[in-house]
Formats: C-alpha cells, structure tokens, sequence
C-alpha cells in the first residue's frame, strides 16, 4: 500500500509562485524528492522572484539563486523568466549570469591557461571565476598561456565545475549510427604521427589523415567533415570532403574549369605535375585531381598534352 505523500511549501517562494506545493511522498518508504533542481555548470531557464540590494533573485520553484545586479537586465520583472548560466563563486555559493561561458558540463572545448597555482592550473572559460582543471586531472603539466582541450565536469563533491585535460577516456566508441559518407562536426584536439585528433558530434573519436588535409588545420578548430570509415575498434576515419568520385571529382572539376577559363583555356598543369603543385595551386590531392581531367578528358571538354591542359572551345 501506498505511503502518505507529505505536501511541503518552500520557505519564501509564495510570492512568486502562490500555492506552491513540492512533493516529498515516496513509495516503499524510500526516499524519492520529486522536484526540479536548478543545474549547475549549464544553463538554466529561471523565473525572476525577488528583487534585493545584491541583484535579482531567480527560481525554479524548489530553489533559488542570486543574479548580481551587474547582470541584470534593464526592465526585469517579477515573474519574468529568464535564461541564465548557473555556477558557483569564489565562495562555492550558486550563482546566475547572463555571460556566456565558451563550454558548459558535459562540453569539450578548447581553452587558454591564465595561471597556475598549487592547486592546479586556471583557464579562461569566459567568465569572472576562472575554470579549475586540478592537478590529479591534468594528462600532462599544463603551462601558463598555452592552450589545451578539456572536457568540464561537475564535481560532485564540492558542486564545482572543473575540468579534465583526459578527455579521451570520455569519448565514445560505439558509433552505431553513423554511416559513411554521414556529414559531421569536429572539434580538432590534436596531432599523431599520421593524423588529426578529433572529436566528432561532440562525444566520438576520429581522425583525420595528414595526407588527405590541404589547408591548414590548428588545435581547437571546429570544422565540417565527412565519414569515410568506421573502425572496428569504434573509432572514425574522417575527410574533409565527400568520399567517392561522385562526390569529390563533380567538385573538383569545376575548380579546374573556372581555373582554365580565367587563364585563358591553357593551364600548365597535367598527371605528371608533382603532388605539392597540385596542392597549391588547387588545394586538392593529386589523386582527385587525375580523376577530374580525366572526366574532363572523356567529355570532350579539355585535351590534356604535354605542357599541359588546354580547354577544348565549342
């Protein structure tokens, strides 16, 4: 049989929300608040409550927190909702802020390191309390003004959010529902002897391959890419074109049309160009580029020579 439910109003949360009553029931005798909880290290959609001499003070209905005055917008009202990022201050209090972190609970990104102190080191995440990353939670020693990929947690006991620079050991590996060809986000997070480090969709492990990168690629670029194989060990090869000739020569094609016609039909370039000047001057491997005039070839649309490809006129 059913225990009792116990009906509780929160202390001071009448004003704003009249006839408010929380459940505390539970069934079995075993402990089960049933409430909405404000969250910590993301965002939260608040209503305002109650004015103060320190800010606005926002709730949930089952608690509340401050919003400092420097944050609160001009014509704010009681009973206004209000979207806010929701940390903890110098003195683990909770506190609201309109500011826009560059990485919520959950999110990996990359950030700057603006000090280190004897508890570990300090990132700039946007905010006016910088971001913990303490020291059993550092891959490497981390060093004043370089920049690192983290993954921020909430720590849960001190309702902190930190940071971890291990953020390999929070991917996923089981990528079910990806499918080659699939079009993805990447964040990059680092170099290997033959690729890029990457995490794809925000929570999987991939890669790119040096060879197949013609441009310019930093840590903490966040770029679209392409599934071109999926690993047995879960992990995900990437391009950052489209996989297949359908896909890469259309494209590629055209590059060298426009290329020719703005040089007057004549392009001193063919198959046995090398694969860097093929690189620089159509930033494209010199595999995708035999296999495009070489469609071009076929449909009568250049003739390739000795010194070069010349755009046949109609």
């Amino acid at each position: 049989m059913r225990d009792a439910a116990v009906l509780t109003l929160i202390d001071g949360f009448e004003p704003c929300f009249p006839g408010l009553k929380v459940y505390y029931g539970s069934l079995n005798k075993k402990s089960n608040k049933e409430s909405f909880m404000i969250k910590i290290g993301e965002y939260n959609k608040l209503r305002a409550w109650n004015p103060s001499d320190f800010g606005f003070y926002l709730a949930d209905g089952t608690s509340k927190v401050l919003l400092p005055n420097k944050y609160v917008p001009e014509g704010l009202q009681i009973r206004d909702d209000i979207e806010v990022f929701v940390y903890t201050d110098s003195e683990d209090r909770p506190v609201a802020t309109t500011l826009k972190p560059k990485a919520v609970v959950g999110e990996f990104a990359l950030l700057t390191v603006k000090e280190v102190t004897p508890i570990g080191a300090f990132l700039d995440w946007g905010l006016e309390k910088d971001l913990l990353v303490p020291f059993k939670m550092q891959l490497d020693d981390m060093k004043p003004g370089k920049s690192y990929c983290v993954r921020l947690l909430l720590d849960e006991e001190t309702n902190r959010v930190i940071a971890t620079t291990k953020v390999k050991e929070y991917l996923r590996y089981d990528p079910v529902d990806f499918k080659v060809n699939q079009e993805v986000d990447i964040l990059v997070i680092g170099f290997n002897d033959i690729g890029i480090d990457v995490i794809v969709n925000g929570a999987y492990s991939g890669m790119l391959y040096r060879n197949e990168v013609f441009k310019i690629i930093e840590a903490g670029d966040r770029a679209k890419a392409y599934v071109k194989k999926i690993r047995e060990d879960g992990k995900l090869d990437l391009a950052l074109q489209p996989q297949g000739y359908r896909a890469v020569v259309p494209t590629a094609a055209e590059k060298i049309l426009d290329a020719l016609k703005y040089y007057n039909g004549f392009l001193a370039v063919n198959d046995k160009t090398t694969p860097a000047e093929i690189e620089r001057q159509f930033h494209m491997s010199k595999k995708t580029f035999k296999k495009a005039i070489g469609s071009l070839y076929k449909a009568r649309i250049i003739q390739v020579e000795e010194r070069g490809i010349t755009l046949i006129k109609t």
